[in-house]
Formats: C-alpha cells, structure tokens, sequence
C-alpha cells in the first residue's frame, strides 16, 4: 500500500493552486508579446511559431510519464524538482540573447510543467477525502488554472507594453519560489513501499514519441497545411508509437497507463469531455484576441484588460459548479455549463466588422466564461473519481495530456478552418467572416462535450465525485485487493 501522510491540507491546497496558476499563465502570456520578442531577438516568422509551439510540445509529450513518475518517486519531489526546472527555465528565456535560447528554455518549461502539473492534481487527490472536500480542493485547482490561462493575456499585455518582454518570463520566478516556499512547509514526503515498481521505459519511449509527433505535425499546420507530405508523415508515425503503446501497455506487469483505468466511466467520459472543451476553449481565446486587434483595432494592452470579464465569471462559474457537484453529481453542472458556453461562443459568431467591445464582445465573454466555469471543475472531479491513491498520478497525467492534446489540435483544426474560409484576403470584414466561422465550430464543441456528458458520466452510484464513496478507493477500478 502506498502511504502517505496528509500534512497541512490548507498549505498543499496553497502550493499546487500558486504552482499550477503559474503553468496555467504561460501557455497564454507569451502571446502578446511575440512581436516584441521578434523585434529584440531576430527571429523569422518560422522560428517565432516555435516560441509557442515548442512549449506545447514537451509540456503534452511529457505529461503522462510525469504523472506516473510521481506515482513511483513521490509526487512532492517531483512537484518540486518540476518547479525547480520551471523557474530556472524562465529565468534562462528571460536573459536569453538569441532565438535558440529562448526556444531552448521554452522547451525546458515544457518538461518542468509536464512534471509539476501531475504532481498538483495527484497531490490534491491524495491529500482531500473523495467527497465534497476533494470537490472544493479540485475546484480551486480548476478556477485557478482556467484563470491563469485567461489572465496571461492581459498580464502579457501589460508585462510587455510597460515593462519589457523579458518580463513575461521573469514573472513566474515569484510565483514559483512562493509554491516551493508553501511546498517545503507543508506537503509531505511519502513513504514508499519497499518494492518498488520500475518505470515502464519502453512505454514511456512510445507515449513521449506519439504524442510528442501527434503535437508536433499538429502545431506545424499553420505553416504546412493539413496536407502536405510532412504532416501526413508526422500523424501516421505518431498513430503507430501510439498503437505500438497501447500493445505494450496491456502486457507489462507495471504499465505507465494501465488500460483498465479507461473501463471507469468517470475516468473515460472526463477525458473525452476535457479533450473537446478544451479544444473549443483554446479557439475561443484566439480568435476573440485576433478579432480584437485586427478587426477592432486595439491594443495589446487593451485587449488583455477585455478578458477580465472573461475571467471574473469563469471563476464565479467554478464556485457555482464546486458547489453543485459537491451536493449533486458533475453531470448537474456539465450539462448546462457545456450548453451555456455553447450558446456564448454561438453568440461570439455573429461579430460584426463594424462592431465594438460593448456591442460584440462583452455579452458573448459573460456568458461563455460562465459556462466554461460551470465545466472545468466537474471534468477533473470526475477525471480521478474512484481512482487508487497509488495512480493518481497517472489519472492526472492522462486528463492533462487530454486537455493538452484537445487545445492542440482543436485551435490548429479551427485555425486551418478559419484561413481557409478567408483565403488571401487581410481586411477586416473578411477576417471578421474567418474568426466568426471559427467561433461557430467552437460552440459545436462545447455542445458535443453536452452529448458525451449526458450519454457516458454515470447519473448516480457508487464513487460518485459529489458524494463520499463507500467502496475502497484502492479497489474501485481494479477489482483486486491492495
């Protein structure tokens, strides 16, 4: 049996919410401030994309080995080792002087967030009593990484207007050496059993590879296209790692994913819901920035602060849904929450070329943040129901590879769709029509994560995230004793 001691729960809850705000802010905080970087560094427009993309890329190759190395090692060490790595990176990309320095420390957050951001969530689900106490913890956990992601565009923004792009980097060093201060004081350190299981190397080799080449020919679309010989290269050898996986995971004794874990409907349905909102999500956030600022004009500076509306009712939408979840079932906040952001981003597509941030954009972000508020926190409540103490970091890994598979190709999917539909043309009406296009299939996203939530999460029963499980969690999934 794994063991465990809880520490100080208030102070873990503290660490995982700082430390995942923090990877939650990078993946959006750069954005903005590209064109400074350009500018300062030299980059071409190639080597640009990859600022983005290669963070994209080791963070979604890398998350299900991290969740299973916490399992293994401790997930305390790994939270910190992968924190550690993170801050140091971004001091690295905050000092860097030429284009393969900064690209080379955005890889190497990638990897220190693919180690921290399991060990948040294996923390969380170790340290909280399933029940209504681990629905509060993963709510906070759920509003704080949506709010991250949201707020980085305007922390971006500002960073880079009136500090300097060097800054989108060196923000997360206080950040980071806040979630190891509460780290070192109050997450404990486990005690493993004295066998210990090895680490599935052949599946790791496989799973970093597919996903990592699944990524990769994914993110490069925008620059090569859906069908060109290199991305059709790159998606065929990524199925084949992943099929070969899938092969060496049902005959190992010690697998990175145990294939079982999939035959829970809680487990299965979260993540083909998270990949899906997700998806839809991550185009949202896209092309409301681009309409923003090539359609509307505004600035940078201005157009992180539009998101604020965005991000105050998502986080008063995670409260509502913590709180429906814990006194119900996830399905009682997934359903309308999934609706209601479909209605938002339905909404969204009827922006006008003529339009303003009153009239186009403010009515459509209240609505949509609400709804994707009311999803969030559900999705990993259901993600780690009912899953052992001893894998709950490979849960956590398999939900975060899902979210990050599902933005990755949901906004390369959209953005494909949406230039194609507006072709050679740069004025605003007819990049109002592409964005507009792209927000309409986002909406059906969101309406198809409805479906699978009606159709797949249990209505009630055992294990239920809502409600304090009376079977062993240890026994829940796997049908043998510990």
């Amino acid at each position: 049996m794994y063991r465990n001691s809880r520490g100080r729960p208030g102070v873990v809850l503290a660490a995982v919410a700082v430390a995942q705000f923090a990877v939650a802010l990078d993946l959006s905080v750069v954005n903005v401030a590209l064109p400074a970087m350009r500018t300062a560094l030299g980059f071409d427009a190639l080597g640009l994309s990859w600022v983005v993309h290669v963070y994209a890329l080791t963070l979604g190759g890398f998350l299900l080995l991290g969740g299973r190395a916490c399992d293994l090692y401790g997930r305390r060490r790994l939270f910190v080792l992968g924190l550690v790595a993170f801050g140091l990176c971004s001091l690295a990309g905050g000092l860097a002087q030429a284009p393969w320095q900064l690209i080379a420390a955005r890889a190497g957050q990638g990897v220190g967030a693919a180690a921290a951001t399991p060990a948040t969530l294996a923390l969380l689900t170790t340290t909280f009593t399933e029940g209504p106490q681990r629905v509060r913890a993963l709510g906070v956990w759920s509003g704080v990484n949506a709010a991250g992601g949201a707020l980085g565009v305007l922390a971006g923004g500002l960073l880079t207007q009136y500090a300097g792009w060097r800054w989108v980097m060196l923000i997360n060093l206080p950040i980071v050496a806040v979630a190891l201060a509460l780290a070192l004081a109050g997450v404990p350190v486990e005690t493993h059993p004295a066998r210990r299981e090895r680490l599935d190397v052949l599946g790791a080799v496989l799973a970093t590879g597919g996903v990592g080449l699944l990524v990769l020919g994914v993110v490069r679309t925008d620059a090569v296209g859906w069908g060109s010989p290199s991305t059709a290269a790159m998606l065929i050898a990524a199925a084949l790692l992943l099929g070969a996986f899938v092969y060496v995971e049902s005959r190992v004794s010690a697998p990175l994913l145990r294939l079982g874990l999939l035959r829970s409907r809680w487990v299965a349905g979260a993540n083909v819901l998270v990949f899906f909102s997700t998806a839809g999500q991550f185009a949202a956030f896209y092309f409301v920035s681009l309409y923003m600022q090539q359609v509307l004009g505004m600035g940078a500076a201005a157009t992180g602060a539009a998101f604020l509306p965005f991000s105050v009712s998502l986080i008063a939408g995670s409260v509502v849904a913590t709180r429906v979840t814990a006194a119900r079932t996830p399905r009682a906040s997934l359903v309308p929450g999934a609706l209601l952001a479909a209605a938002g981003l339905a909404w969204f597509a009827f922006i006008s070329p003529d339009g303003g941030f009153l009239t186009d954009v403010l009515g459509p972000c209240l609505v949509t943040g609400v709804g994707v508020g009311l999803v969030i926190a559900p999705i990993v409540a259901a993600a780690t129901t009912g899953v052992a103490p001893r894998e709950a970091g490979m849960a956590s890994g398999l939900m975060n590879s899902s979210r990050q598979l599902g933005g990755c190709v949901g906004l390369a999917a959209l953005a494909t769709v949406a230039a194609h539909h507006t072709g050679t043309a740069t004025t605003p009406a007819a990049l109002n029509d592409g964005y507009a296009l792209g927000l309409a299939i986002a909406a059906a996203l969101f309406a198809v994560a409805a479906v699978v939530a009606i159709a797949v999460l249990p209505r009630r029963g055992t294990g239920t995230p809502g409600r304090r499980s009376t079977a062993p969690a240890e026994n829940e999934l796997e049908g043998t004793p510990s």
